[in-house]
């Protein structure tokens, strides 16, 4: 890969940074990869935050999803999509994640910002539906959130 194509992976890392070790977090479809990641606001870097407009905060939590479209030889394509988020916590409490979309360079990715609560663990349930494509791929995950 050339360094001109490594910038936009470099800075799609920084919001990466945050993942547990060991966790899942992703889900191939339909010759797609959905790479997805929840974290706690406060982990991420201050110039990352400043730059998305992310607010850092213990309260808050973060949801980054990226979909690749799978291409021999490749690491895959960003591709565009219709990303829908919806987070339910232990207690069967419902919300829905706003997602706004991301470009830099060729990178392509969706972030959303949400409220949490100390020991809280939110499900995430993640529609992605690619641009041009009739048919949605669902990922799911989960997080646990400390505030204190």
């Amino acid at each position: 890969m050339r360094t001109a194509t490594l910038a936009p992976w470099l800075l799609a890392i920084g919001l990466l940074a945050p993942l547990s070790a060991g966790a899942d977090n992703s889900t191939t479809a339909d010759g797609y990869v959905i790479h997805h990641n929840a974290f706690s606001a406060d982990t991420l870097d201050p110039a990352v935050a400043q730059r998305y407009k992310i607010q850092r905060s213990k309260q808050r939590g973060v949801l980054n999803v990226s979909l690749l479209k799978e291409k021999a030889g490749t690491t895959g394509v960003p591709t565009a999509a219709r990303v829908e988020v919806n987070a339910a916590n232990q207690n069967g409490q419902k919300m829905r994640v706003p997602m706004r979309e991301l470009r830099d360079q060729e990178a392509i990715y969706y972030i959303g910002e949400f409220p949490v609560q100390d020991q809280e663990t939110l499900n995430f349930v993640i529609e992605v539906t690619p641009e041009g494509a009739a048919k949605a791929i669902s990922g799911k995950t989960s997080q646990q959130f400390f505030t204190q």
